[in-house]
């Protein structure tokens, strides 16, 4: 299957996805996500998952496996989220990642996956005792307040 079919089987998700939100969290308020995001994540979360959870990741993403996912997410990050460069362009970014206790680890072929494919951080974390993340791995955080965007950081 070539990109623009992907593409085209993924914008139904997607605006499956933007339609639920619409109506059940933002009905009577303003609302900014991006079906996008939540669509990389779904498929990053597939790529790590088992049975039944994957059937049911892929039955509601419309894909036939978690590779074709990984191919469609791979081609969009490198395609979507580049730098638009000095001549300008589109640059699209989001906080991509995975946390998981220190006390576990990846497997190397989704810890592979996470790094190659999605380009996403993955970090050890203390959700045992849910200890402070240190400043330097926080992301920055980002508020939006008169239409102007903020990053805290």
């Amino acid at each position: 299957m070539d990109l623009r079919q992907s593409i085209n089987r993924q914008t139904g998700v997607s605006l499956a996805i933007a339609k639920q939100v619409v109506l059940s969290e933002a009905k009577d308020s303003n609302l900014v996500f991006s079906p996008l995001s939540i669509h990389v994540v779904l498929s990053l979360i597939t790529a790590g998952s088992k049975p039944p959870t994957i059937d049911q990741l892929l039955s509601f993403l419309n894909s036939k496996s978690s590779d074709k996912l990984n191919s469609l997410s791979s081609q969009l990050v490198s395609l979507v989220f580049a730098n638009g460069g000095p001549t300008g362009g589109l640059r699209l970014s989001f906080a991509n990642g995975v946390w998981v206790d220190q006390s576990l680890s990846l497997k190397p072929s989704f810890k592979h996956i996470v790094d190659t494919v999605y380009k996403a951080a993955s970090n050890h974390v203390d959700f045992q005792t849910k200890g402070v993340v240190p400043r330097e791995k926080q992301l920055p955080i980002h508020a939006i307040k008169d239409n102007k965007i903020y990053v805290v950081q």
